[in-house]
């Protein structure tokens, strides 16, 4: 087990009297030689103060997770091993492809050996450039070989510096973002400082650096940003295109570095979606939807279903025609966590069990409100939201004739394009968040875009001040800038001296138990040999031993999931029979097993992996508590607890060669005795 210790030593089709009134004032003092003039040298100083504060803000962010990271492992002063081991269940394994890719004689041989690779799935031969989103690794290795730079620098380090780098981008598109629906850099800054502030729930790239997210919600953050300027009205056309390059750009690292990306590119195809059909998006086409309210509404609805019996059918069709079901696992997830159905199936209650697909624990909000984000969250929410419902009944409402489009000017709503988009995406990635914990990550980093954005909105202040009567043009200034750096100032008062003393607490990486399995495998086993076990434990032991697998944590293969499912049979009531056959149909030499899977207890009962055998298998789960009553009594002991007692059934397939505290390592004889 790992552990730390202390070191030692939408379009703008209603617009008000007054704000027409005050754009016809600017444009009349843009014709103005000296109002003209000194105006575009404010916004170029601003411009100019905004981006260099944003790069700044960026950096920071980079170098305090960058700290962070050391003083917890101490990681400039830790062995090799440590460190790799650091690199925790899938992180590992897909660390082991730019280690392997360095290691290789020449970049064809290491090329050769991710496209023909028979190491990470014992017997089989798999392409791992197909099969898995390592480009990133790839493309990091060849950078690293062709750079002058392996003589100041370990390979390691450029490694992990690459994803604080791209933690210094993720924070710019994110004020980038902000500061073009707000029209400030001040909003871009507060967005900053929220999503440093909270960092436990806005990023784990500090302890989890090459989990693929990592490399791809920067990506997914530029393009956020450039859909918001490309969604502004009237672009120039260079303009136009160069953000169209952006948005395809951005959107093509995104889908090349996470494994979960379509269920993204979804969510974001019915954000699209839903404001194309509430007419909230600038178009050549107004108003498609024709006649009375009722008409249009009932369109509308025939619109959607169609499109989604259109989407499901497709996905169906496409699915069996190519023989997919990479995502089959999810989708009976899904169905059991929304209560259609209890089920068996051990891969889905594998999921179900996992915290991190569970629903968003209730103190999540307690750590959002303490820094004020959570509060201003739903202060701008709820404003946006009634504004977009008063925007969507207007255009569902409007007919096409020329007397009701002259009367749209009447309307005191404004809600832009891009305004409307970023509040459907955070809704719909809020309820993502609210049903999937792992996904929060999401929603908490464009929460402060959108809370920041909303504090510092004239049009939000606008609104808010006629709601309430006190609207005038001064105030909205004040408000608009006041209250963000009131609370910029809290947020300095409050968590500065909690980030320094942060800084300057000190730890270090103590696994010796793993430290010492790792050990020994490389001193006392063949370099060809086939290891069985957890997912977890694998991936360490490709990456730290380069020996073949059996199995790894990469689950989006249906035929790897299988394979799991019979290796963890070692944690389950079998014959030591059936679980020798088991393991030597995937050619595996040792087995190891860990005794905190064995005696779980990290889980209560019915979501610990032995009880989510036993289930699948048919057999009653251990200890007290209630079991369904087609359940039967297993026919053999666990083999987990079992094997440890060197009794002849087990010691005539099974020698156990190492153990520790924490594993127990047992080299399967060859042929059956």
């Amino acid at each position: 087990m790992i552990s730390i210790r202390q070191r030692k030593g939408v379009k703008p089709t209603e617009v008000p009297e007054d704000y027409a009134a005050q754009e016809a004032n600017v444009k009349l003092e843009n014709k103005l030689p000296s109002g003209g003039t000194s105006r575009r040298l404010w916004k170029l100083l601003s411009f100019m103060v905004g981006g260099t504060i944003a790069l700044c803000i960026g950096l920071l962010t980079s170098v305090y997770l960058a700290t962070l990271h050391e003083n917890d492992l101490w990681f400039s002063n830790i062995k090799e091993v440590e460190r790799e081991i650091s690199f925790r269940t899938e992180c590992g394994l897909y660390y082991s492809y730019y280690k392997q890719m360095l290691q290789a004689p020449t970049l064809m041989q290491g090329f050769h050996g991710l496209i023909y690779d028979n190491k990470t799935e014992s017997m089989k031969t798999i392409n791992l450039l197909q099969r898995m989103n390592i480009y990133q690794e790839v493309f990091l290795s060849i950078l690293y070989r062709v750079l002058p730079i392996q003589k100041y620098l370990e390979p390691v380090y450029f490694y992990i510096y690459t994803l604080f780098g791209l933690q210094a981008i993720y924070v710019t598109a994110l004020y980038i973002t902000s500061w073009l629906l707000s029209g400030t850099w001040l909003s871009g800054l507060l967005a900053a400082f929220w999503y440093v502030t909270n960092r436990i729930d806005t990023t784990r790239v500090e302890f989890t650096i090459p989990l693929r997210e990592n490399w791809a919600l920067p990506f997914f953050a530029i393009q956020i940003a450039a859909i918001t300027y490309f969604l502004r009205p009237n672009l120039q056309p260079l303009s136009e295109r160069l953000t169209l390059l952006a948005i395809f750009v951005s959107t093509f690292l995104f889908s090349l570095t996470w494994q979960f990306n379509q269920f993204m590119m979804l969510m974001q195809a019915l954000v699209l979606f839903t404001l194309d059909s509430l007419d909230m998006l600038p178009a050549a086409k107004k108003n498609l939807k024709t006649g009375s309210f009722l008409n249009r509404l009932g369109k509308l609805l025939l619109h959607l279903f169609a499109v989604l019996c259109l989407t499901l059918f497709l996905n169906n069709i496409i699915k069996k025609i190519l023989n997919l079901k990479s995502d089959e696992h999810i989708f009976k997830f899904l169905k059991a966590k929304f209560g259609f159905g209890a089920t068996r199936d051990f891969d889905a209650n594998l999921y179900l069990c996992e915290e991190a697909f569970g629903l968003l624990p209730f103190n999540t909000f307690g750590r959002l409100s303490d820094t004020l984000l959570f509060y201003a969250y739903i202060f701008v929410l709820s404003i946006t939201v009634m504004a977009a419902l008063a925007v969507a009944f207007h255009n569902l409402s409007d007919s096409t004739n020329q007397q009701s489009m002259g009367q749209m000017g009447k309307c005191t709503i404004i809600l832009k394009p891009e305004t409307a988009y970023n509040l459907i995406h955070t809704i719909l990635f809020g309820f993502l968040a609210l049903s999937t914990m792992r996904m929060k990550y999401l929603w908490t980093s464009h929460m402060c875009v959108f809370a920041s954005f909303g504090l510092c909105s004239p049009e939000i202040w606008e609104l808010l001040l006629k709601l309430i009567h006190l609207y005038n043009p001064k105030r909205i200034c004040i408000m608009r800038y006041s209250v963000p750096i009131l609370i910029l100032l809290y947020l300095c008062y409050k968590f500065w001296p909690g980030m320094m003393d942060e800084l300057s607490e000190l730890r270090e990486f103590y696994d010796p138990d793993t430290v010492e399995l790792m050990n020994w495998i490389n001193s006392n086993t063949p370099r060809k040999a086939v290891f069985a076990g957890s997912m977890q434990l694998l991936a360490g032991v490709k990456l730290c031993t380069g020996r073949t697998l059996t199995n790894h944590p990469h689950y989006e293969d249906n035929s790897l999931r299988e394979r799991t499912k019979a290796v963890y049979q070692i944690y389950a009531k079998r014959s030591p029979e059936d679980v020798h056959t088991l393991l030597r149909s995937f050619g595996a030499d040792y087995v190891i097993l860990e005794d905190s899977i064995c005696y779980e207890r990290r889980h209560q009962r019915g979501c610990r992996l032995r009880d989510l055998l036993d289930i699948a298998n048919g057999h009653m789960m251990d200890g007290p508590g209630e079991n369904d009553p087609d359940l039967k009594l297993a026919g053999h002991p666990r083999f987990c607890e079992e094997i440890k007692r060197n009794l002849p059934p087990y010691t005539a397939y099974f020698t156990r060669v190492f153990q520790n505290k924490t594993f127990h390592v047992y080299k399967l004889s060859r042929n059956n005795k």
